[in-house]
């Protein structure tokens, strides 16, 4: 069973720039793409970025791109989201997810049911 968890999440201020971890358990961590998404209150999940097996591709929703940098270490089973500038709208519960598949276009990495474990979720909160 492959177990995924975040950390790196908390109280941030408005143009601050936390960085989250994800660590991924099992031999495999760099055979499947990873990605990260966020829910904030009474909305629905959405993508925030994917990364490929290698690191080499790197997908973005629009409402971060410039801002925030995704990128994994194999070595060490972890994925990162280096957020900066963070803005009031970036408040949500950010989750790691492994997706099915070493690569995909962005359609199919934006896309939930394309993971298949997730974390349990880290609260990242802006303040001014």
């Amino acid at each position: 069973q492959v177990q995924v968890v975040e950390s790196g999440g908390g109280l941030v201020q408005a143009g601050g720039s936390p960085r989250l971890s994800c660590v991924a358990s099992g031999r495999t961590f760099s055979d499947f793409a990873m990605g990260w998404f966020r829910q904030a209150p009474a909305k629905e999940r959405e993508f925030v970025s994917a990364v490929d097996w290698a690191g080499e591709t790197t997908y973005y929703a629009d409402s971060v791109k410039g801002r925030f940098t995704i990128s994994r270490d194999n070595a060490k089973n972890t994925v990162y989201l280096q957020m900066n500038s963070l803005k009031f709208e970036d408040t949500a519960v950010y989750y790691c997810g492994r997706a099915r598949h070493h690569s995909g276009t962005y359609y199919y990495l934006s896309s939930q049911e394309n993971y298949d474990y997730w974390g349990q979720g880290t609260q990242v909160t802006v303040s001014s």
